[in-house]
């Protein structure tokens, strides 16, 4: 039995029309000779009536365990409604579909409320219904614990109920569906002429969620990659084939676009610290007392008297205090913004830096920090800039496509 497990955001069902253009995707699947399983989000995003954003705003924040297990009980029901609304569209279409929560589904789930990871899942249910021509339609984001209470998996849950699915169900691939045609080169509100990556590596793709790109949840590649599965982002709206995440450095014939990068991508609200005249010790002992107060180090670059790190910039009069409790001579920069440059291609390429720093000049960025790994060069920069070194570095690694400025 060839099974396909395909996961439908929320702009995908809150209105009838996209109800409807959803279930042809799911027509699609078993034209192909595929047993469906379907996974929803709840209908629309932050202000529709069952959005998950809208449904926790119907509480007071506290904190406490019992505020959280109740908050995760009442945000669960925006799947829930979805999954129930999305069935009776499918059976309006003639299909048999039958509507589970992800505990009917088999998640089992640890105790960490609005952050819950699952433990195992028994897809019994699952493969019964399928067995008997039924098309499971299962809430996304949620399972529960052995207790029976009901626990969310965190922002962008449901991508992972749609691996997690997938790897249980030995299913060939995991189709995630949006209003987007599939991961892009660059967030195209920034940067006009990104372009849809064909396909892409998981590593990649945990980058570009680590970088501040708005793709698959880090846990549900995690999940896909461990499973040796496919998954591919397609747009429920059009037949666009979208882009497809597998395992591998990918070959430069795999890309439509670039010559090194993949993608370009931004994470604002960075601040720096820089610290001058400081012993190596004194140097430990300020990442110390950061660490001690919880505060996350993202670029950092040590010298021999002198160093400098970027934090949340909402941690900033923390890091300062720190900073002053030690008696070092320090200056801030606020309002910066990381932008990351990402591609598996780019291992043991020579020159790659300074084709970055030329970029970056020419265009009149001012270029604050910078760090790299094998796969990422991150540069920080002032945030009236950042828009402006997306860009630059997107023309420059050919990410724009063949017919950008013809």
């Amino acid at each position: 039995m060839k099974i396909i497990v395909q996961k439908f955001g929320g702009t995908s069902v809150s209105t009838p029309e996209g109800r409807q253009a959803a279930a042809a995707k799911v027509q699609e699947a078993i034209d192909a000779g595929a047993r469906p399983v379907v996974v929803v989000s709840a209908m629309g995003r932050s202000g529709a009536p069952y959005a998950t954003d809208t449904l926790a705003g119907l509480i007071r924040p506290q904190g406490d365990d019992g505020w959280l297990r109740d908050r995760d009980l009442l945000i669960s029901c925006g799947e829930v409604i979805s999954s129930a609304v999305f069935a009776d569209c499918l059976r309006e279409a003639g299909h048999a579909a039958c509507a589970l929560t992800g505990a009917q589904a088999g998640i089992v789930t640890d105790d960490s409320y609005g952050q819950g990871r699952c433990l195992r899942l028994q897809p019994v249910r699952l493969t019964q219904l399928l067995e008997r021509g039924i098309i499971p339609v299962v809430t996304g984001f949620q399972g529960s614990t052995l207790d029976g209470e009901i626990v969310t998996l965190g922002r962008g849950g449901s991508d992972i109920t749609a691996a997690l699915l997938g790897h249980a169900l030995d299913a060939s691939c995991v189709e995630i569906f949006t209003d987007v045609d599939g991961i892009m080169t660059a967030d195209p509100r920034v940067v006009e002429t990104a372009q849809v990556l064909k396909e892409i590596s998981y590593g990649e793709v945990f980058q570009m969620a680590d970088q501040g790109a708005h793709v698959l949840h880090p846990r549900a590649v995690e999940v896909a990659q461990q499973a040796g599965l496919d998954l591919i982002v397609r747009n429920t709206f059009s037949d666009h084939p979208g882009t497809r995440i597998s395992a591998g450095v990918l070959a430069p014939e795999r890309h439509l676009y670039g010559d090194v990068l993949s993608a370009v991508a931004q994470m604002t609200g960075r601040t720096q610290l820089r610290v001058r005249q400081a012993t190596p010790v004194q140097q430990s002992q300020l990442l110390e007392r950061l660490a001690s107060q919880g505060i996350s180090v993202d670029l950092i670059n040590l010298g021999e008297d002198h160093c400098s790190v970027t934090i949340e910039e909402e941690r900033t009069e923390q890091a300062v205090t720190a900073a002053e409790a030690l008696g070092l001579d320090y200056w801030i920069s606020r309002d910066c913004t990381k932008v990351s440059v990402i591609g598996a291609r780019m291992r043991g390429r020579p020159g790659v830096m300074s084709r970055i720093t030329r970029t970056l000049l020419e265009a009149g960025v001012t270029l604050l920090q910078t760090a790299d790994s094998h796969t990422t060069i991150s540069c920080l920069v002032p945030s009236s800039q950042a828009d402006t070194a997306m860009r630059a570095l997107h023309h420059e690694f050919g990410l724009d496509g063949p017919s950008a400025g013809a």
